[in-house]
């Protein structure tokens, strides 16, 4: 899988388009020319998400009223043209012309990013480690997107319900209302654990954590039902739990019982890496975990997805860049921003160097490039 083409019209300060080798590409230039906005803009391509902003009309153009990432694909000898229209409060997605629906859209083209805001995978909290572990699980089982939403949905509407019950008059009478919702939490519930667990399962079985020679970095699914009966029927458990803490939702007006409050464990050297690791060795865990991701995706569909890597020497130090670079080079395109020159120049032998200014792309003549 690699992205052939991007152009951008009404992102931010964009402009223009930009042509990818297959292989390693990097866009360097002064800061606030623009360089993580392409990075963001394929990241959007990809998942219809921003790792910027969680509000689409943000990225339009001031005055504009919609933006448009049109993109080339290509999978083995098949290439397909994807857009994406971005409105205020909308997104509308297109493959090769056609208006497709986000389900059908999505897995056309899939991207890994290693961003500042990702860091909170091993530093924040446990929400940032599901969505982790999710966006893996959709990767390789699309389904899944349409039992999470769901689940959230269901989670929805339950919780508008407790809200209303914890200030009623007679909040025994909701009883019979909250069953239904639960009775759908505990089957979407089950699904999720069910995949969540499966895919902690196959990233660990990738782990490298030689890859940095980092000290030993291992991975848990801890559900929030733990030490509270069989987890092996979790189906009973999570009925189980539901009926118990049905008296205690109401009174605090939200649910407190499913998957949505699971977490994954991240150790190192057996001690928890959130709160007794270095920046170094959170970075080095972070990358050991998406390099375990996108092998777990090649297993799945014998190529890779493509990696971004926003402001590569802020993040990682050159060591962990070298490092890196090799690991993915013959394996995952990759596209990465700096507003380093040199080392843009360190890697010009190897890569596709692309300088960014006010917005548009170009290739720097200065810099000889492979």
């Amino acid at each position: 899988m690699r992205l052939k083409r991007l152009e951008a019209t009404n992102f931010r300060n964009l402009t223009g388009a930009i042509e990818f080798s297959p292989g390693l590409n990097l866009i360097y230039g002064a800061n606030a020319q623009g360089k993580s906005s392409w990075l963001e803009a394929i990241y959007l391509l990809a998942t219809t998400k921003s790792f910027r902003t969680s509000h689409p009309k943000e990225v339009v153009t001031h005055d504009a009223g919609e933006a448009v990432l049109r993109g080339s694909v290509a999978r083995g000898n098949l290439t397909k043209d994807l857009q994406l229209l971005i409105a205020e409060s909308a997104k509308q997605t297109f493959v090769n012309g056609k208006r497709e629906a986000v389900t059908r859209y999505l897995g056309n083209l899939n991207a890994i990013a290693f961003t500042a805001d990702e860091m909170q995978v091993v530093r924040g909290a446990p929400e940032a480690r599901r969505r982790f572990l999710d966006r893996g699980i959709f990767f390789t089982l699309p389904a899944y997107l349409g039992t999470l939403n769901e689940y959230n949905r269901v989670l929805k509407q339950k919780n508008a319900l407790l809200r209303e019950a914890s200030e009623a008059d007679d909040p025994l009478k909701f009883h019979d209302m909250i069953q239904p919702w639960n009775d759908q939490l505990v089957a979407l519930g089950s699904e999720i654990h069910q995949a969540r667990v499966s895919h902690v399962d196959q990233l660990r079985a990738h782990l490298n954590p030689d890859l940095f020679q980092a000290e030993a970095i291992t991975i848990r699914y801890k559900s929030s039902l733990e030490g509270r009966g069989d987890l092996g029927d979790y189906a009973s458990l999570l009925r189980e739990r539901l009926g118990l803490r049905l008296k205690n939702e109401i009174a605090v007006g939200y649910s407190l019982v499913g998957p949505h409050r699971d977490d994954l464990e991240i150790l190192c050297d057996g001690h928890e890496i959130a709160r007794f690791g270095s920046s170094g060795q959170q970075r080095s865990a972070l990358l050991i975990l998406d390099m375990a991701q996108i092998s777990v995706y090649y297993q799945v569909f014998e190529e890779y997805p493509i990696f971004l890597i926003d402001d590569l020497d802020a993040e990682l130090d050159r060591t962990r860049i070298e490092i890196l670079l090799n690991h993915l080079d013959g394996r995952s395109q990759t596209i990465v921003s700096t507003s380093k020159r040199t080392i843009a120049e360190r890697y010009s032998h190897r890569a596709r160097t692309l300088l960014v200014q006010a917005g548009r792309v170009t290739e720097d003549q200065g810099l000889r490039n492979g």
